[in-house]
């Protein structure tokens, strides 16, 4: 491990070490149950990893006007747990119930801890750690386990995930959703990994309910340069496309239950 990976690790656990000493068992940080429908409702959850969160107000702000319903940070940016404490109070939305904000990359049950009583309302890990789905499920807050194979996602659906993180993705595509999801379709799963618009739509066609975008949407060169238009618009061209698969399969879903023979039906589409 190089110095600047040491320092980083080092900021990291003493944010958890003074934050987690306000951690009690009461503390509550929203309704579960609205905040999983919110990250539903939008289909679209970025990643927010980036060496400086100094301007994670303005990009929060640029992800929300572009119709995102639901931002996580991650415990590998410098600062996260002070950024997260900083969206809590100052973005509304978050507040409100309209938006969902989230802590990724939390490895083990004290980031989950730490980001919990920094005011995140859901969790998300890259690996299945078992105590970190219990304690999340235990502090009635939505737990997102990263997993790869169907024993992994099932086993992680079992221990109480709200949804269960396919990571990565890349390596897998669409077509394994599809394959996971025919003998297990009370499963909900969110590919993260390689996600982009050229293949998001194709993800929620294969039974996704949200698509996890990192680099793709929340790039380093467009906060560098405050360019929140960009990160608007890219976040609109996200949500657009989540909304037409959804309303074709939705569409699709119509003309079967009508039951119009197959020749048809594809004209009508």
């Amino acid at each position: 491990m190089n110095q600047g990976s040491a320092r980083e690790l080092t900021g990291i656990r003493i944010q958890i070490i003074l934050l987690t000493d306000f951690v009690h068992e009461g503390a509550c940080v929203g309704d579960p149950k609205r905040t999983l429908q919110v990250i539903e409702e939008g289909g679209v959850v970025p990643i927010v990893r980036l060496p400086d969160l100094a301007q994670v107000a303005d990009l929060a702000r640029a992800l929300l006007d572009g119709g995102v319903t639901a931002v996580e940070l991650t415990m590998t940016s410098p600062g996260a747990l002070s950024a997260l404490s900083l969206l809590r109070e100052t973005a509304s939305a978050f507040a409100e119930g309209a938006a969902a904000l989230g802590m990724g990359s939390v490895l083990n049950r004290e980031m989950a801890a730490a980001a919990i009583s920094g005011g995140a309302q859901f969790i998300v890990a890259p690996l299945l750690d078992l105590p970190t789905v219990a304690y999340c499920v235990e502090r009635d807050v939505p737990v997102m386990p990263g997993a790869f194979t169907p024993t992994e996602i099932q086993t992680a659906w079992v221990a109480g995930a709200a949804v269960v993180k396919v990571f990565p993705a890349t390596r897998l595509g669409p077509g394994y959703f599809r394959d996971v999801l025919a003998p297990l379709p009370h499963l909900k799963l969110m590919p993260t990994g390689g996600v982009g618009l050229e293949n998001a739509g194709e993800f929620i066609r294969a039974g996704a309910v949200a698509v996890g975008v990192g680099s793709a949407l929340a790039r380093k060169d467009w906060v560098a340069a405050g360019n929140w238009l960009a990160l608007t618009e890219q976040a609109r061209r996200f949500i657009a496309t989540v909304r037409y698969e959804r309303n074709h399969m939705n569409h699709s879903s119509d003309i079967a239950l009508a039951g119009i023979p197959n020749k048809e039906a594809r004209e009508a589409e």
